[in-house]
């Protein structure tokens, strides 16, 4: 008698997000390396992904949770047992338009070999908890305006477009990638 013992994937055992450490750069930095390798490769130039090294992410983390910026400025990390597995950045938002009480996340990111687990969803939820915490009324992101699936990602958690877009200049000869900006209320009362 056979049995076909295959199974979906669940959801991850012992899986957390916390407020970052210093002793969590070094895996911040992998984290990032391999999530902006993968997003900007073929839409910068090779010799731009080629700075996209962890040990250089790693020390601008260590920097930042040594010395950090005033305000609500966290790095929050996603763990799957003790292994980091995915990051993200939040502040207050730096855009000329933005009332006093937005957020901002800065940076997200899950490593390529932990996606569709639920770390994104997670790390997200812990950004709003801890900027509605701090009294934001709003979140904004922005994402490359042709990352179709970080989009889809985040419009599914109630984030959409606010007409609002930006060019940012991503290497050394000027070229450009939009940006858009997606935005959600964190308002708990909201009737809709």
């Amino acid at each position: 008698m056979s049995h076909d013992h295959s199974h979906e994937p669940g959801p991850v055992a012992d899986a957390s997000v916390r407020t970052a450490k210093p002793t969590d750069a070094p895996a911040v930095g992998v984290v990032q390396s391999a999530v902006w390798t993968q997003a900007y490769a073929g839409r910068v130039p090779d010799d731009v992904v080629a700075l996209f090294e962890a040990p250089a992410f790693a020390k601008a983390w260590r920097q930042s949770l040594e010395n950090p910026p005033e305000g609500v400025h966290r790095l929050l990390v996603a763990r799957a047992g003790e292994q980091v597995v995915g990051f993200a950045a939040i502040g207050p938002s730096q855009d000329a338009d933005a009332g006093p009480a937005r957020g901002e996340v800065t940076a997200i990111g899950v490593h390529p070999g932990a996606r569709r687990l639920g770390h994104g969803s997670r790390l997200l939820n812990a950004c709003v908890d801890t900027l509605r915490g701090a009294g934001a009324d709003d979140v904004a992101i922005w994402v490359l305006a042709d990352d179709e699936a970080t989009r889809a990602f985040l419009a599914d958690s109630g984030l959409g477009p606010d007409g609002a877009w930006r060019d940012r200049v991503v290497s050394p000869d000027g070229s450009t990638l939009r940006e858009v900006r997606l935005v959600a209320s964190l308002a708990t009362d909201d009737p809709e």
